[in-house]
C-alpha cells in the first residue's frame, strides 16, 4: 500500500531552499537625519518619503531658498524663541549664544563704575551742569551685592552743596554700570532739553548706589524732585538696561510705592532717549503740579511709540 510519501521506499522530494518564501524588501538607503527649522528631526535621503504638509494642493517649502520661517518672530523680540533642537539638547550655536549672554550679564554686574567716563560722556552730550561724585555706605562691590541696605545710604561724612532746586539727577551704577556708561549721558541731555526754566542741581554720580540712595542725595541738595538713573539687573537678553526712578519730596524712608519708574532705556532694542525723556518730563510736570509721586501719579502717555506694533 502506498503511504503518504508514495510507494514504499520512495521519499517525497524536499523543497529547494527558499522556495515558497517571499523575500522581504530591502530598506531604502537614507542619508543622515537632519534638524529642520521647526526643530524636528526629519529623514533625509534619495528615497525618504515626502512628509511635508500641503496647503491647497501645493507643497509648502521651508528650505534654504525660502529662509527660516521663525526669522520674523525672532526679529520682533529679544527673547530666546524657536531655538531648534539637536537630539535632546540645543544646537551648538544656540548653546554658545546662551553662554555668551550669561557671561555678559555677569560682567555687567561686576564692572566698576568709571566716573571719568561718565563725565566725558556728559560733556560730549552737551550737558553743562557740574558733576559731583559720592559713594554709598557699601565699601566695595562684594559688600554692595550682599548688603542692599548699605547701597541705600550715603557713606558717613558725605557733604553736598545745599540749595533750592526743582530737580536733582543721580546717576547710580546699580546692578549694571555698563548701562550708565552707555545710556545715562544721552538720557540726561534729552531730559534737560525738555525742561526749560527748571532749576537743576549738579549731576551726582554715585558708586555702589541703589534707587533709594537718591532720597538722601535729593534732600541734601534741596531738590523738590529727584530722578535716579540706575543700571537695572541684567537679563540674558539685556545687560545694559537703564531705569529712571522719580521721587517727589525726597527724604530717607520713602517707600517704593512713592516712586514712578521708566524701565528698559537702551536703544535700539529698548526705549530710545527721546521717548524716555518725553515720558519722564510728562511725569515731572504732573508730579510738580500734584505735589506727589508714586501710585497717585499716573502715566497718561501712549503705551507704544508711533509706528510700533
Amino acid at each position: 500500500m502506498a503511504g503518504p510519501d508514495g510507494p514504499p521506499g520512495r521519499r517525497r522530494p524536499r523543497p529547494r531552499p527558499g522556495a515558497g518564501i517571499r523575500a522581504r524588501p530591502r530598506p531604502a538607503r537614507r542619508g543622515p537625519p537632519v534638524t529642520a527649522p521647526d526643530g524636528r528631526v526629519r529623514d533625509h535621503g534619495p528615497d525618504a518619503p515626502d512628509r511635508r504638509p500641503t496647503t491647497g494642493g501645493h507643497v509648502r517649502q521651508h528650505g534654504p531658498d525660502t529662509g527660516d520661517p521663525w526669522a520674523v518672530l525672532r526679529g520682533a523680540t529679544r527673547a530666546r524663541v524657536a531655538l531648534g533642537r539637536a537630539g535632546d539638547g540645543l544646537p551648538t550655536t544656540r548653546e554658545l549664544e546662551f553662554r555668551a549672554a550669561h557671561a555678559a550679564a555677569r560682567d555687567a554686574v561686576h564692572t566698576a563704575l568709571d566716573a571719568d567716563r561718565v563725565r566725558a560722556a556728559l560733556t560730549v552730550a552737551g550737558v553743562g551742569l557740574d558733576v559731583l561724585e559720592v559713594h554709598s555706605a557699601a565699601p566695595d562691590r562684594t559688600t554692595y551685592l550682599q548688603r542692599p541696605d548699605l547701597g541705600r545710604r550715603l557713606a558717613p561724612g558725605t557733604e553736598l552743596p545745599a540749595g533750592e532746586h526743582d530737580l536733582a539727577l543721580v546717576l547710580a551704577d546699580g546692578l549694571s554700570p555698563r548701562a550708565v556708561h552707555e545710556h545715562a549721558a544721552g538720557t540726561v541731555a534729552a531730559v534737560l532739553e525738555r525742561l526749560p526754566g527748571w532749576s537743576v542741581a549738579p549731576v551726582v554720580v554715585a558708586h555702589q548706589g541703589r534707587v533709594a540712595l537718591g532720597d538722601p542725595v535729593g534732600q541734601a541738595l534741596g531738590a523738590a524732585i529727584v530722578v535716579v538713573l540706575v543700571g537695572e539687573r541684567p537679563g540674558l537678553s539685556s545687560a545694559d538696561s537703564l531705569g529712571l526712578y522719580l521721587t517727589h519730596g525726597p527724604r530717607p524712608g520713602r517707600a517704593d510705592s512713592e516712586r514712578n519708574c521708566i524701565s528698559n532705556v537702551r536703544p535700539p532694542h529698548g526705549l530710545g532717549y527721546a521717548q524716555a525723556a518725553d515720558t519722564l518730563v510728562a511725569l515731572l510736570q504732573a508730579s510738580r503740579q500734584l505735589g506727589a509721586s508714586g501710585v497717585v501719579l499716573k502715566d497718561e502717555g501712549t503705551a507704544l511709540p508711533p509706528g510700533a506694533g
